[in-house]
């Protein structure tokens, strides 16, 4: 397990495997990746991330990750993989996410993408994410090093 304070002051537990922490899981994190680019979202007010959300109630997790990365992004999920789950606690409030890693067969133009501005290819994430205004608060923290590590050791991609 790792445990970090975010850019927010919240505390983070990240784990890898398959028990995570027994709890219901409300929100869900897909990294994409998409004809060797990685695939983000423009999101409206946070700025450049990963495709994400909240389940909707009777949805599973993998049915959520479908429908979030389609309505952000277009995209229609290939293979998705189970990479682990977080917990961010702020101050009275507890939010649990499942992390997934989704390989993209094709990218569908719409004419709206929910609360975003649609899909971004990036050839490489840049090493200054943590501070660059473009990328969202949620690229910032360690999750994003550790979820990558684990895609790589999993042999998903070659980092």
């Amino acid at each position: 397990m790792y445990q970090f304070v975010d850019q927010n002051g919240c505390r983070v537990r990240l784990v890898f495997d398959e028990t995570g922490f027994g709890k219901d899981i409300e929100h869900i994190w897909v990294v994409c990746r998409y004809k060797d680019k990685w695939l983000v979202t423009s999101h409206q007010s946070r700025g450049l991330e990963f495709p994400g959300g909240k389940v909707e109630r009777g949805e599973t997790l993998p049915e959520a990750a479908n429908r979030e990365v389609w309505e952000e992004t277009g995209a229609e999920i290939k293979s998705l993989h189970y990479i682990g789950m977080y917990e961010i606690t702020c101050k009275d409030h507890v939010m649990y996410k499942t992390i997934y890693f989704a390989e993209i067969s094709k990218l569908v133009a719409k004419d709206s993408y929910h609360e975003t501005n649609g899909p971004v290819l990036l050839e490489e994430l840049p090493s200054s994410i943590k501070t660059d205004p473009a990328f969202s608060f949620i690229m910032k923290d360690q999750v994003l090093p550790y979820t990558l590590e684990q895609i790589s050791k999993k042999q998903l991609i070659e980092l």
